[in-house]
């Protein structure tokens, strides 16, 4: 067998007939498995149009079936689940009443469907209602369940009937159509389970409810499964991924051989030491031990700080050496729990002249809340500011669309004064422009609100009253709350920008709102000319998972932070927070830094903090204080 392999994974490509699951912990070279897998299937004379591989990503789909065609010049399907039913649907769907030339509506064609759904059943059109019964509805054929309140199945009802009249289908349409298609048609459902006698899934712990079904059932005439996965790196039950599928595969499949593939190729054995100690807090698990053939290696260094500020710069420290070891600054990485904590490392690597990358989202000054908020004060400030105009005239919405914002633009320009004074003269003095009564109105509550934040500028109030009062004067968050699904992460990203201004006015000679927002915009700038080369990676926790990196630092290990405040009330989520920790953490390579703060200004305010449960389950004889802890 290729000498590439381990014995634990030769005895995973080696496999005969049956389900196996082979339980793949972080570093273990799980990728290279399922690869194998299908050319010793391939060897063993099974022919390539039996065999069935499914991924995740599109990218992981093209990778493995490039590799299987350099080893075998075979063509195998290889494709992830969502292009599988697709495929499926194509050549059978015609048995469900649609035909075979289906459109695929994408997130916006379904929206307009779904509102157009509301105006003919006479709901009030509502951005945030709208948001709500599009995400019941996917939950719905995701979770492959029944919609309990009889509202929201009326509605359901009529929009897939009008996609059926449209001979369209949705994404969440591809798993669930194939599901009904299956349990509908069984003799649909036995002509695609003698086709694939061999199944092989590759991250078999993310799977949703629809995908674990289509699995089971097209694996149930062979029973042929290969699984590869880690219910320890199982993090994604927020986008409907069950951790239950992974723990259940020997009840769902009889007869299952498990291999535990435990040696890690990446990280010291200290790094895997804690690693192992703290995820053996979950029960909800397979137990295994990870090990390395790298021994030693530091130890895990853990700081706790007075403050946020005093956690920003020991970091920055650890870089700074890190960076005389002649590593190259991407080789860095810092995790955190949440998008808003990216801003303080943000302002100290721009300082400090490092340069970084945002892995995942937006830089804390690009982020369309802060940019939102900043050009309520911009206006306020400057009142000729074309582009915060824009940004806020109609943010939240006051009816003065793209149209009315023209016709504002071409009398400001016909009258030659800047863009305030002209909605002034519209108010104030009845310039013609063309708006509607209610656009006037609108315009007219647009100008209170710039009126109110000109009389606190004129008055000197604190930079920190004067974000608030445009927070909340303007009706931000109300508008923010139309999408709940994003609501808390820029409601929190929003807290701190007002932390940044309390931040400043402690710390600078000059408070004027004038150099806040020139220093604002100088760091924008700073930070896209920092992003042109390779720097630091900064990311939250989430989308640490699959890379790895020399040095790591996992800040902000809090309670309420990490394990975070939404799931501290239930031992499962309290279990996924701990397998996020345990992601982070075993993306380290050689140098691993845990940090907390003893106090914050978090969600606007001063507050206490208690370190993660996280860091105490940690074995001390893993972890050195790197500082004294005050």
């Amino acid at each position: 067998m290729n000498s590439a392999l381990n014995s634990q994974q030769q005895l995973a490509v080696m496999h005969g007939h049956g389900p196996l699951l082979v339980l793949a912990g972080a570093g273990s070279g799980k990728t290279r498995i399922i690869t194998y897998r299908v050319v010793r299937l391939i060897q063993q004379g099974i022919p390539p149009g039996s065999i069935l591989a499914l991924t995740f990503t599109n990218k992981a789909a093209g990778e493995m079936r490039r590799r299987i065609q350099e080893n075998t010049q075979m063509l195998v399907f290889t494709s992830t689940f969502h292009s599988l039913c697709a495929y499926i649907l194509r050549t059978s769907i015609t048995a469900l009443g649609y035909q075979e030339n289906f459109t695929i509506f994408d997130e916006e064609d379904s929206e307009k469907l779904l509102k157009n759904c509301l105006k003919q059943m006479n709901y009030k059109e509502d951005k945030q209602f709208l948001k709500n019964i599009r995400a019941q509805i996917s939950q719905a054929k995701n979770d492959n369940t029944q919609i309990q309140n009889d509202m929201v199945r009326g509605i359901y009802s009529l929009y897939q009937s009008k996609l059926k009249e449209c001979n369209a289908v949705d994404f969440d349409d591809l798993l669930h159509l194939t599901l009904q298609l299956f349990r509908e048609h069984p003799t649909i459902l036995a002509t695609y389970q003698n086709r694939w006698s061999f199944i092989l899934v590759d991250e078999y712990q993310d799977t949703n409810t629809a995908q674990y079904l289509l699995i089971t059932m097209l694996a149930k005439e062979h029973n042929n499964v290969f699984a590869v996965g880690d219910p320890d790196q199982s993090i994604y039950s927020w986008r409907g991924a069950r951790v239950s599928h992974i723990l259940n595969f020997e009840k769902d499949f009889p007869g299952a051989q498990i291999i535990f593939l435990e040696q890690n190729y990446r990280s010291r054995e200290v790094i895997l030491q804690a690693a192992n100690a703290l995820i053996s807090h979950n029960e909800s698990r397979y137990q295994k031990q990870l090990w390395s053939d790298k021994p030693g290696g530091e130890k895990i260094g853990i700081y706790i700080a007075p403050n946020e500020y005093a956690e920003v710069q020991f970091v920055i420290e650890k870089l700074q050496k890190t960076r005389l070891q002649n590593l190259p600054w991407s080789a860095c990485a810092i995790f955190y729990r949440t998008h808003f904590q990216s801003r303080l490392f943000e302002d100290a690597l721009l300082a400090k002249r490092i340069p970084y990358t945002m892995v995942g989202g937006l830089s804390f000054y690009a982020r369309r809340e802060i940019k939102d908020i900043l050009s309520w004060l911009r206006m306020a400030q400057s009142g000729g500011d074309v582009l915060a105009f824009s940004r806020t005239i109609n943010t939240p919405k006051r009816g003065l669309g793209e149209a009315a914002i023209a016709k504002i633009h071409n009398l400001s320009q016909n009258l030659n004064i800047d863009i305030l004074s002209t909605c002034i003269g519209i108010i104030e003095h009845s310039e013609p422009c063309g708006l509607s009564a209610k656009q006037i109105k609108g315009l007219t509550e647009y100008l209170q609100v710039i009126r109110r934040l000109k009389g606190q500028i004129a008055e000197n109030a604190p930079l920190p009253k004067l974000l608030t009062s445009a927070i909340e004067d303007s009706g931000y968050l109300e508008y923010l709350k139309e999408d709940a699904t994003t609501y808390r992460e820029r409601k929190e990203n929003v807290d701190e920008l007002v932390v940044k201004a309390m931040e400043w006015q402690r710390t600078r000679e000059s408070t004027d709102l004038a150099s806040f927002l020139e220093e604002i915009s100088l760091r924008s700038s700073a930070d896209e000319s920092a992003s042109q080369e390779p720097g630091v990676r900064l990311m939250t926790l989430h989308h640490a998972k699959g890379l790895e990196f020399p040095f790591v630092a996992i800040v902000g290990m809090e309670e309420t932070l990490l394990p975070h405040a939404n799931s501290l009330q239930e031992e499962a989520l309290i279990e996924e927070e701990r397998r996020l920790c345990y992601v982070g953490i075993t993306r380290a390579q050689e140098q691993l830094y845990l940090t907390a703060s003893r106090y914050r200004f978090l969600w606007g305010t001063s507050r206490t903090m208690t370190p993660s449960r996280f860091l105490a389950e940690i074995p001390k004889e893993f972890t050195r204080l790197s500082r004294e802890i005050q």
